[in-house]
């Protein structure tokens, strides 16, 4: 639901900011006064087309913002999600155009484009009057509403499931078809880079470790100059650093006898001996393992040059060599099993024509079910607002296809075209006056009789229509007297399962409001402004009289007022 809609220097708008409640929000004032002004404002907000005159004389920039309660709407969290915004019970839209002709978007401060405003405003509102969020004369979501109200969720997600996965399978064979000429063209080619890198059979991390070795093999006899003498240093000279340390040590052992201070300095001198002893023995096995072998010197430079060769060819790097031995043995393969490969594609893609076609048709049969319970209760929803010739029909169709088309299903053996709703297309026809044939609904001419129909309609689906906020724009067209308070019932009726917002001229409807708004034009600075207002228990009866009797007020309207309130 909407908590909260500000509107700053839209048309005759300077500034206001309304909170809306929950139930049947009601909006009146006099001919020319505003009202449809804020309900373009939020269309505007929803996504509609905006123009640079709607900038209130001068001011820079438009700016409309609505505040919604979100907590609940798990399709929003999951759009804003998909989006990489941050979702929280609150959600703000906002909108600035500007005279210099930016139009900037915001979702929770978020700048987004426009279509993603479009597509949120979708999930949020229904607006009923001469805009684009009529979703009931929108065709492709009649079969929707009709499965919102038949309530086979769980058929429809069983279904899905097999087109989603008939859908991937279909693209991979037509991928696998495209690809057979480049494949069979390839297939040499790949036979001999896959030869060629097989007989290296390189590794990853190999390079490494014969560089290593490389530089070993490449410094052998200096190693081994080096070790020798290091040794001999150490340990093999007639003053070597082992013996050297040996007298030492006696000598410290001589003044320990005399002085127990002496006694860390001894530890140490037999820690140092140890080291010591322990270096040359290392440095002798070294050196007894140091090889000067120009063979295998030799040896691990070619295999370093046909590693090089390789990665010049495939990709600059061992790693890239790896992975480009296993793209090609892929397509290798693909290319030695093409028709293998396309057959087993084509059993499993029929199999699964054949399942999707048996679900679709089961939904189907629910559908026609639907239809006619569906037709019966709009007709009888039409007669109580004022409509008791009408006629209302879902046609339902289904298309049919053959092997060349993409996607289709299999039902009793017949090829028919399907999305992911099944394989039905599904339409809503009305006829509102005797003796006339039924039309679509998306032809009917707007006003009142539309709004009328579309208020039957959403009435029926009210408990499955799961859009939070329904908008009536100037619903009372054309209808006065009994009709009007037969509307009010319903609207009041419909307010139990959405947030109702409705603009009216008539006191039958103003009088069920549950929060009742005034819209007035004044005179501000030598300019007009209009301005939305909550009114008050008092207030409101006023007001409903005002629509009862004119400007002036009698005694007996406003007793009519409450007799209409139920006060």
């Amino acid at each position: 639901m909407i908590k909260s809609l500000q509107v700053k220097d839209y048309a005759l708008i300077e500034h206001v900011n309304v909170e809306f409640g929950s139930g049947l929000n009601i909006i009146t004032g006099e001919t020319g006064a505003g009202k449809s002004i804020l309900i373009d404002a939020m269309s505007l907000l929803l996504g509609d087309r905006a123009s640079t005159e709607v900038v209130r004389k001068d001011a820079a920039k438009s700016v409309v913002e609505g505040i919604f309660d979100v907590e609940l709407n798990t399709k929003v969290k999951k759009i804003l999600e998909q989006n990489d915004i941050e979702f929280s019970p609150e959600l703000i839209m906002r909108r600035e155009i500007s005279l210099k002709g930016s139009n900037r978007c915001f979702i929770n401060d978020t700048p987004v484009s426009l279509s993603l405003i479009k597509d949120v405003g979708n999930l949020l509102v229904d607006l009923h009057g001469q805009h684009e969020h009529q979703s009931l004369l929108r065709t492709e979501t009649h079969i929707e509403f009709l499965d919102e109200y038949g309530n086979f969720d769980g058929l429809l997600e069983e279904y899905s499931g097999l087109y989603r996965q008939l859908s991937k399978l279909t693209l991979e064979l037509n991928s696998l078809k495209e690809q057979e000429t480049i494949l069979w063209e390839k297939k040499d080619i790949y036979a001999y880079q896959i030869k060629e890198i097989d007989n290296i059979t390189p590794e990853d991390g190999e390079e490494e470790k014969l560089n290593e070795e490389l530089n070993i093999l490449e410094n052998s006899e200096k190693l081994l100059e080096l070790t020798s003498s290091v040794y001999e240093l150490i340990y093999d000279s007639e003053n070597s650093v082992n013996d050297q340390l040996g007298k030492i040590q006696n000598e410290i052992k001589e003044l320990y006898g005399i002085d127990k201070s002496f006694s860390d300095v001894s530890s140490e001198i037999d820690s140092a001996l140890t080291l010591i002893n322990d270096i040359s023995k290392f440095i002798r096995d070294y050196k007894s393992r140091v090889d000067i072998d120009p063979q295998h010197l030799g040896e691990i430079r070619d295999r370093l040059g046909a590693l090089n060769l390789l990665k010049k060819k495939y990709g600059g790097s061992i790693k890239a060599v790896l992975k480009h031995r296993e793209r090609i043995g892929r397509e290798f393969d693909l290319a030695e099993n093409y028709s293998e490969n396309i057959l087993k594609l084509e059993a499993q893609i029929n199999e699964l024509r054949k399942k999707s076609g048996a679900a679709a048709e089961t939904i189907s049969k629910k559908r026609k079910e639907t239809a006619k319970k569906i037709q019966k209760d709009v007709k009888e929803a039409l007669g109580f607002l004022g409509i008791p010739d009408s006629e209302f029909t879902v046609q339902i169709n289904q298309i049919p296809a053959d092997e060349t088309s993409e996607n289709y299903i299999l039902v009793s053996g017949k090829c028919f075209k399907a999305n992911h709703s099944g394989y039905d297309e599904v339409e809503f026809f009305i006829s509102t006056n005797r003796g006339e044939d039924p039309k679509p609904l998306v032809k009917v001419a707007s006003g009142g009789e539309v709004s009328r129909i579309m208020l039957a309609l959403k009435t029926i689906l009210a408990k499955n229509d799961k859009l939070p906020l329904l908008i009536f724009d100037e619903i009372d067209t054309g209808v006065s007297g009994r009709i009007a308070q037969k509307v009010g019932q319903a609207l009041k009726s419909l307010a139990q399962y959405h947030q109702i917002i409705s603009i009216t001229h008539l006191p039958q409807i103003a009088a069920l409001a549950d929060h009742h708004y005034s819209v007035e034009k004044k005179l501000n600075e030598e300019r007009v402004v209009s301005s939305i207002s909550k009114l008050k228990d008092n207030e409101r009866i006023r007001e409903v009289a005002k629509l009862m009797s004119g400007e002036i007020i009698t005694e007996a309207s406003l007793n009519g007022a409450k007799e209409l309130m139920g006060l």
